[in-house]
């Protein structure tokens, strides 16, 4: 095995780096600090809202895999465009009820995270869907996560997807809780 001191590279460009670190790591250490500055001060809605544009880091890439990105973010309430990819799709041809689930439990999730002092992931406790309308891949859906009730403990969520018409394509209901472990 190499020793990592090693391999440094040598010469007048190099030399500023190597008494301070690359521009890179302290690049990286400036991101660390903002976002742990970010994550310990932005309430649950400002926090939505600065993932949503781009200030601060998705918390999972499951996101980008089914297409969603935040648009907007106020306590209890959040707005995702959704445009489901055709990787969504059952034999049949149409987002499959799994991922019409998946948005819909992101946004009730999101909507109880959006009423708290802090942000805190959620925990669903349970999930009822109404599919009311086929969705189909490549179609902008929006899809509004709303906390009916921000309780301390157990939150109650409502989320609905509509299409470009204006028509719902499926809604839910929930009951969710923060997770704890992200407590602060």
């Amino acid at each position: 095995m190499t020793d990592r001191t090693s391999r440094r590279r040598t010469g007048p460009e190099y030399d500023s780096a190597e008494e301070t670190g690359t521009e890179e790591d302290q690049l990286s250490a400036d991101i660390a600090k903002e976002t742990a500055d970010l994550w310990n001060t932005l309430t649950g809605a400002e926090l939505i809202q600065a993932i949503g544009d781009g200030r601060f880091p998705q918390i999972s890439d499951i996101n980008d895999h089914i297409g969603q990105v935040i648009v907007a973010a106020e306590p209890g309430r959040v707005e995702i465009s959704w445009t489901p990819a055709e990787k969504l799709c059952n034999p049949g041809g149409t987002v499959h009820g799994g991922y019409i689930a998946m948005i819909l439990d992101n946004a009730v999730c999101l909507a109880g995270a959006s009423t708290g002092e802090v942000f805190m992931p959620m925990l669903t406790l349970n999930l009822n869907v109404d599919y009311l309308r086929s969705v189909q891949a490549g179609v902008a859906y929006t899809v509004v996560g709303t906390c009916v009730h921000p309780g301390r403990t157990r939150m109650f969520s409502t989320a609905v997807i509509t299409g470009p018409d204006g028509r719902p394509a499926a809604q839910a209901s929930a009951s969710v809780l923060p997770n704890r472990a992200f407590a602060r």
